[in-house]
């Protein structure tokens, strides 16, 4: 009964429903591009390569944290948590493998990319499936932490979602938060960084821009980048000076990544976008090939 539950600090009854929303429909949209990338993965078997198979777990990755967002675009309308504390911390449990997860393969694929259009050298089925088996056991034992202790899920200012609480500021969340932000930003970011510049002093030594080589980065940055300074800042100073409202619009941008994501890796990505037309058209495409930019 919504007469029970007393709305959050700081949000009225139309802040509920806009914020509701805007999770509804940026998941919907995330869901959608990424469930037409996972299957065309599955159903096209010329897609079947190592390298879209990296672009594959991206798009796992991502509708995992799509639905996470569906979930608390439910609560929203609610206007309050139905799972109780425990699917509080399942549900940030689960928010946080699909991110560091998401993140990691958005790294691994600047790295392949960059095997692929700069050294030429193969990727093995072998080195992507230790490659994606180490992301996502790694993503599983970072998220796996607060559950044991070193820093704690919490609700977040709206009561319809659980995140890391970064409201804390204690010495155990100062030390977690700093890991994640060194191995799970910094290193990623530093990663792709360098390998799409490479990537772009050999398209502009061919003369030929196959993609844009800074939109990853940017797009990484413009999602992610809001939300981790908040929770940087959540070390330093006492965050609930922050407005409720803008503590909640930041985790909402972050979640809209992965329709990025799948406009950018997997829609906008030469060697997966006719793997997903041949599935959604039946039509047959001819695979780019890369040694004719030579």
């Amino acid at each position: 009964d919504m007469g029970t539950h007393t709305l959050p600090e700081g949000f009225s009854e139309f802040d509920m429903f806009a914020f509701g929303s805007a999770l509804l429909v940026g998941g919907l949209l995330g869901f959608f591009l990424n469930a037409i990338s996972i299957l065309a993965f599955l159903k096209v078997k010329e897609m079947r390569n190592p390298s879209n198979f990296l672009v594959f777990n991206l798009a796992l990755a991502d509708i995992s944290l799509n639905l996470n967002g569906l979930t608390a675009a439910y609560a929203s309308y609610l206007r309050y948590w139905p799972f109780g504390q425990s699917g509080c911390d399942y549900h940030a449990f689960q928010g946080m493998i699909s991110v560091l997860a998401s993140i990691s393969f958005m790294a691994a694929i600047a790295w392949d990319r960059y095997h692929q259009y700069c050294t030429r050298q193969k990727l093995f089925w072998s080195t992507t499936l230790t490659i994606t088996s180490l992301i996502w056991i790694l993503s599983i034992f970072w998220s796996a932490l607060p559950l044991m202790g070193w820093g704690v899920y919490d609700f977040e200012p709206m009561k319809t979602c659980c995140t890391l609480d970064y409201t804390r500021g204690d010495r155990d969340y100062i030390t977690y938060m700093l890991s994640l932000v060194l191995l799970y930003l910094l290193f990623p970011a530093f990663t792709a960084m360098s390998c799409y510049d490479g990537i772009y002093r050999q398209f502009k030594k061919v003369h030929h821009h196959r993609f844009n080589t800074s939109l990853p980065l940017r797009v990484l940055l413009m999602c992610w980048g809001p939300y981790i300074v908040m929770c940087v800042y959540a070390c330093f100073d006492n965050v609930k000076l922050v407005s409720p409202k803008l503590r909640m619009l930041l985790p909402v941008i972050a979640k809209t990544n992965p329709f990025f994501n799948a406009l950018l890796y997997s829609f906008g990505n030469e060697f997966y976008r006719g793997g997903i037309w041949n599935f959604l058209t039946g039509q047959k495409i001819v695979q780019p090939d890369v040694k004719k930019s030579k």
